[in-house]
């Protein structure tokens, strides 16, 4: 465990300072959209529909991967002072699942509150003994709807806790598409998979400790000490500026879908998503079809070779029809593709949990944290135009060469794509 720490923090370093101002170098600058001296509550105004409660005066950090994402949360799991709260849709009992077991039971055992909140479904390759001995060392670790409760029917099992929340003292948190497993360790020592994580302070880092405790509360009908007295720990939060990010914490699957379709329609310069699973309803391609008609530039960063292999092609039946209205593809053929982001005009974005396909829409518990403000937008283009120079383009008139058998099988899923 200690050498793949070590890997995970040597490897962060690498793609850190002038690594990285070197790949974000290369690219051609995009004209800005909006002045520098635009406000970040006008912003949020017009990116963000009213109905979205925005939170001023938070800091942000945009982590690349495991290896920058990982470091930075056991950092602040060692730090802890009064509590930690870990939500999680996959758990795994390999080498990066031990290494946040210890750092967890530690905290737990000099006295900090930890509750741990793990999906049973996608932990479920993970060995029992393993979360026996967290609790037997203090750290209150629980799952999800346990396959002990599976009469209750399909939609039970459905509706999973699709949500990957960090927060810590009430001081930091993190959100994105990272779970707890050697999948997002570096190449070499894991599966090295592509994702973004949103390392938080200010005002919004309450927001999402308030995801956690409703998710908590529901599941279990448990209240905590570490909870306690909420209003004032509230009004605090809302004192805490820590920077100049406006941002908001969506965990209705109907309003982060409804603030894509917003910012989307919206947009003046460039939509830019990348989409880990990609089956979009109606109203999200007449989106991208529309504004890249209006001439946005739309493009989509998706799997090649994703860990659902059919998913992949049931997201090829969409390709044509993007395509054709101007929209370009990217395919990632790296490794797998798991990011939930995306930027609009260099100035909207959002990191989170959320795909854009049906589980997410109808069944899944998601968090999305969804910003307005143009130095952390311009941060996540950079990154989005840099992946983007390490894929293949999806050439329509090469696309429609493609096997029959190809095209039969995307045929059959997107006759299925309601239930994908």
């Amino acid at each position: 465990m200690r050498e793949l720490e070590v890997g995970i923090g040597a490897e962060a370093r690498e793609r850190t300072g002038e690594t990285r101002e070197q790949e974000v170098g290369c690219l051609p600058a995009p004209t800005p959209v909006w002045s520098p001296q635009v406000s970040p509550s006008l912003l949020a105004r017009y990116y963000l529909p009213r109905s979205h409660s925005v939170l001023r005066g938070n800091a942000c950090q945009l982590l690349r991967d495991g290896v920058e994402a990982y470091p930075a949360m056991l950092a602040a799991i060692r730090g802890a002072r009064r509590y930690i709260h870990l939500e999680t849709y996959m758990f795994i009992s390999d080498a990066v699942g031990e290494l946040f077991g210890e750092a967890l039971a530690e905290a737990a055992e000099r006295g900090v509150h930890v509750k741990v909140l793990y999906d049973a479904l996608g932990s479920w390759t993970s060995r029992r003994d393993f979360f026996e001995g967290l609790r037997a060392r203090g750290v209150d670790i629980r799952p999800f709807k346990p396959f002990t409760r599976l009469g209750r029917g399909l939609r039970y099992l459905l509706r999973r806790d699709h949500r990957k929340i960090l927060a810590v003292d009430g001081e930091v948190a993190f959100i994105g598409g990272v779970n707890i497993s050697a999948h997002w360790a570096p190449e070499g020592q894991g599966g090295a998979w592509r994702d973004d994580v949103l390392r938080v302070e200010g005002p919004a880092v309450y927001e999402l400790e308030r995801r956690f405790v409703a998710t908590w509360r529901m599941a279990f009908q448990d209240r905590f000490r570490s909870w306690r007295d909420s209003r004032h720990r509230k009004r605090q939060a809302a004192l805490r500026r820590r920077g100049e990010v406006s941002l908001a914490v969506l965990s209705s699957r109907r309003s982060i879908h409804r603030a894509y379709l917003h910012a989307i329609s919206r947009a003046k310069r460039s939509v830019l998503v990348a989409a880990a699973y990609f089956i979009p309803d109606r109203k999200l391609v007449a989106a991208l079809r529309e504004a890249a008609q209006r001439g946005v530039e739309v493009s989509l960063l998706l799997n090649s070779k994703g860990d659902h292999p059919w998913l992949v092609h049931a997201t090829r039946a969409f390709y044509e029809k993007l395509l054709t209205a101007g929209v370009r593809i990217f395919e990632w053929e790296r490794c797998v593709l798991h990011a939930k982001t995306a930027v609009v005009d260099g100035a909207w974005g959002t990191i989170g949990s959320f795909n854009l396909e049906r589980l997410s829409l109808l069944f899944n518990h998601e968090v999305n944290a969804v910003f307005a403000d143009p130095r952390l937008g311009r941060v996540l283009e950079e990154s989005f135009r840099g992946d983007c120079q390490s894929c293949r383009e999806v050439d329509l008139a090469e696309f429609r060469r493609r096997p029959l058998w190809q095209k039969l099988l995307e045929r059959v899923l997107y006759a299925f794509r309601k239930v994908l």
